[in-house]
């Protein structure tokens, strides 16, 4: 194939770039968007995210130097400042930047998009950043202070004698695979409740306020390895918390009699990781992280291979690493609902599925052309199907 980078969804335990130290624990809960919008059957759903997979995917291909496009359907809720109204924004560990709609807003060809958010009327304690800011050097690629000064219309003299500190960070531009925004930078205290009575609020964290954006109609909060990601500040704002998260993502259900539960989102990280269950201990299983160096911000690991039943299918050898010019390995995305992988490896998991399930149950042709996706089976019975398993490199 084309690119080499590909992308996969699991239960995941991150430790970010920044220092750690603490074991406080706050658990957060994640909503699954389609509780609001318009999908009544499970084969417009599976029919719709494995198109925004695919899509998400392809569009990797074509601008390797941008972020994942969002299209979570999990939303991280808060509020900012004064404000008695919370925000919604997609969770997107393929992104590494934190910003939301702003009145007025304007959404550029987002006609055809289910969700739309209200726009946030920015809060009375917020601030704009200054263009001497680190944190507005970092939003713009670590350009010098003295050219964002300049940028911002700060007098020479000002310039050279450091002392811009009353003019605004410049508007920032950001792009995604298949959309992009405008927004200014801003910090205010950000809050979200943990309990009834208890929240975790972070003092001057930042953000971007978008008055203009194309085809992005919802905020993301970027959880990727940049420093402007919501665990990069997490981690300064909040150190007791240190640098890590975990996630569970619960599956959504058409079922109106069951309970559609929340999926949690985990910030920080127990010290004691061994727990005693049916009195055996057990403990976390790592693997390594691939620095990339042209997506720092991503969360890369290395495919050693899938195992089919007891037939090991091993992946290609650029699956397994990230090379200098930052192809390889496979990306951690929460907003990519189905693991991408490439043809070759895709057929030969397959093949030696229907090998073992083909023989005594029929191919579900229609429900493959409904959903996009393969192979189904019809399944008159319990079937014993053959475990599925992923195995990673170090």
């Amino acid at each position: 194939m084309a690119t080499s980078i590909f992308m996969f969804n699991l239960l995941v335990l991150i430790s970010s770039l920044f220092p750690a130290s603490s074991s406080q624990v706050v658990l957060l809960p994640l909503t699954h968007s389609l509780s609001k919008t318009q999908f009544t059957s499970i084969h417009h759903l599976l029919k719709s995210t494995a198109t925004r997979s695919a899509t998400r995917h392809h569009h990797r291909h074509q601008q390797v130097s941008l972020p994942l496009s969002p299209g979570s359907d999990y939303t991280l809720s808060f509020s900012l400042g004064n404000s008695n109204s919370s925000v919604s924004l997609y969770l997107d560990t393929g992104s590494d930047f934190v910003w939301l709609p702003c009145h007025p807003f304007e959404c550029i060809l987002c006609e055809s998009k289910p969700e739309k958010a209200q726009p946030l009327t920015i809060s009375s304690t917020a601030s704009t950043l200054s263009c001497q800011s680190p944190v507005c050097s970092a939003a713009h690629s670590s350009l010098p202070t003295s050219s964002l000064c300049a940028i911002a219309k700060c007098p020479l003299d000002s310039i050279e004698t450091s002392d811009c500190k009353s003019f605004s960070c410049p508007s920032l531009y950001y792009a995604y695979g298949d959309g992009s925004l405008i927004a200014t930078l801003y910090k205010d205290s950000l809050s979200m409740p943990v309990s009834s009575q208890k929240s975790l609020v972070l003092s001057n964290f930042a953000f971007g306020c978008a008055h203009t954006t194309l085809a992005e109609p919802v905020g993301v909060a970027g959880f990727g390895r940049g420093v402007l990601s919501f665990p990069a500040q997490l981690s300064s704002l909040s150190p007791q918390l240190g640098n890590r998260f975990s996630y569970c993502l619960v599956s959504h259900s058409f079922d109106s009699d069951k309970t559609r539960l929340p999926s949690p989102l985990i910030l920080g990280r127990y010290e004691d990781k061994e727990k005693v269950i049916n009195g055996d201990e057990t403990e976390f299983v790592y693997t390594e992280m691939l620095d990339n160096p042209k997506h720092p911000y991503f969360y890369s690991v290395g495919l050693d291979g899938i195992s089919v039943g007891k037939k090991n299918i091993p992946s290609p050898g650029f699956l397994k690493r990230v090379d200098r010019k930052g192809n390889g390995g496979m990306v951690v995305d929460s907003g990519t609902t189905f693991t991408m992988l490439p043809k070759s490896l895709y057929d030969s998991v397959v093949a030696e599925f229907d090998r073992r399930v083909g023989g005594s149950h029929e191919r579900a042709s229609g429900i493959e052309e409904k959903t996009g996706l393969s192979p189904c089976y019809y399944l008159e019975k319990v079937a014993n199907v053959p475990m599925v398993e992923v195995a990673f490199c170090g």
